[in-house]
């Protein structure tokens, strides 16, 4: 009789993103609407917001909630055959020490694809270079997407640059076709729902709107399998000096 073969151990992903420290009060504000601190990993509750029950608030807040507040430099890999977690999360400590830090001028809340998020309220080219040098520096370390990744990217509709740019780096939104974004919700098809968000985040983030934003650390985090939340497993800041953070990703 043969053996059922033995399904693979599911990978962990990491991925490079900015994400404000704890103690900072943008870091506050979005774990409060977030419902939870990717630095610890604890869930938190979420301020009522007026017209909206609390489940259907934890739906709109699902997607952004498993990824932690950030914005990308660069996008969930599974790491190559033969790497290690120490060697990745090293070769970020010198990476980061080595970079400068930097500030986006100014911040606005936006519609993207249907989701809202806060972005750059113009261009920030040294954010621009960061973001590009995290996808080049670091590919060496990315496992290639197979076939189903492949498959799973494809079903939204892409241009042949971004097509070329999947094949290429392992995700489609990369260099000339990234856009930095904080994400604050799901997709918001409901036009009187949306409307309603988005009073919302802008009391709740209008204190952080058109000023800048520090962009002083680089942060590594882990999911641990898929459908798992990731959470901050280093912090470094960008110019030399490390920050662990809370391992939270080791319990259960």
């Amino acid at each position: 009789m043969s053996e059922e073969a033995t399904p693979p151990a599911p990978l962990p992903r990491y991925a490079l993103y900015y994400a404000p420290r704890p103690e900072e009060t943008l870091a506050v504000a979005a774990s409060q609407w977030l419902g939870r601190n990717p630095e610890s990993g604890q869930a938190r509750p979420q301020r009522p917001v007026p017209d909206i029950t609390a489940e259907r608030l934890a739906e709109i807040t699902a997607e952004p909630r498993l990824y932690g507040f950030h914005g990308t430099l660069k996008a969930p890999i599974a790491l190559a055959d033969g790497v290690g977690e120490r060697d990745f999360v090293d070769a970020v400590g010198h990476f980061a020490a080595k970079a400068t830090p930097l500030a986006v001028p100014a911040l606005e809340l936006a519609e993207i694809s249907g989701f809202l998020a806060l972005i750059p309220a113009a261009r920030c080219p040294a954010l621009e270079d960061l973001a590009d040098r995290c996808v080049v520096e670091f590919d060496e370390f990315r496992r290639p997407a197979d076939e189903a990744e492949l498959a799973r990217r494809r079903a939204a509709p892409l241009t042949p640059r971004q097509d070329a740019l999947l094949l290429r780096w392992g995700y489609p939104y990369v260099l000339e076709q990234s856009r930095f974004h904080l994400t604050l919700t799901g997709r918001l098809p409901n036009e009187a729902e949306r409307a309603t968000i988005t009073a919302t985040l802008g009391q709740r983030f209008g204190g952080f709107l058109d000023r800048p934003l520090p962009v002083t650390d680089l942060c590594v985090f882990r999911q641990p399998d898929a459908g798992r939340p990731f959470t901050v497993l280093a912090r470094f800041r960008l110019g030399g000096g490390r920050r662990v953070a809370t391992e939270a990703w080791r319990s259960p």
